[in-house]
């Protein structure tokens, strides 16, 4: 999770300046947590009370979303139009979103997941309560599924293969998605390209840059 948010508060200067390039000031003036951060918590809020009291996962995630979305109305950048009409309302209907914000706040799943399986079934909650939309919930499993490799020390390549044959085409590079990439807010069109950054990385610092030097949402990617 600092990983995530150390990440967002990177990117979130950066998100509309188009960088290409990979030598740039990581922390500019003005950085600062987004909504990315704020709805990461709410999911490992939820998880950590799904967890010692039980009950509905579902609704876990739903109160923490809203709750911390409602105490934090007007983080930098700003909720998507979607999310920001459901925090105002208590439907328990989700928008069908395919957007990558389910993908941004999945960081605890992974984390907080004893197996595989329970990754990718602790995602798809996390997902499906705003963006029940398929490639929306796909998204937040390929992230969740990358994080409990990398936390029960699979390689790279074991993540990589896992990646390609379930969710997304993996033979890519980022040399080749970087010239005609921009700014996409799908999980399909930024998911993969954010775990490609993370599988070409040599530390942590080099993943950022990676993902940032693609000219992306660089504060969730």
């Amino acid at each position: 999770m600092y990983g995530a948010i150390i990440g967002d508060i990177a990117g979130s200067t950066l998100e509309f300046k188009r960088k290409k390039n990979y030598d740039f000031q990581i922390f500019l003036p003005g950085s600062d947590i987004t909504d990315d951060t704020i709805m990461t918590i709410a999911v490992a809020r939820a998880l950590m009370q799904w967890k010692q009291e039980g009950g509905d996962l579902h609704e876990a995630m739903r109160f923490h979303m809203r709750d911390l979305g409602r105490k934090y109305p007007y983080p930098l950048g700003g909720y998507g139009s979607g999310f920001k009409s459901w925090l105002r309302t208590n439907s328990k209907l989700a928008y069908n979103s395919c957007g990558n914000g389910s993908a941004m706040r999945v960081s605890p799943c992974g984390l907080m997941a004893s197996s595989l399986e329970e990754a990718l079934e602790l995602a798809k909650i996390s997902s499906e309560v705003t963006h029940n939309h398929p490639e929306g919930i796909k998204g937040a499993q390929a992230i969740a599924a990358a994080i409990f490799l990398a936390k029960t020390r699979h390689s790279k390549q074991e993540t990589r293969d896992y990646i390609h044959e379930n969710f997304y085409p993996m033979d890519r590079t980022l040399d080749e998605i970087r010239p005609d990439y921009c700014f996409e807010g799908t999980c399909q069109k930024s998911v993969p390209e954010s775990i490609i950054a993370f599988l070409e990385s040599t530390d942590y610092e080099d993943a950022i840059r990676n993902a940032i030097s693609l000219g992306g949402d660089a504060d969730t990617m």
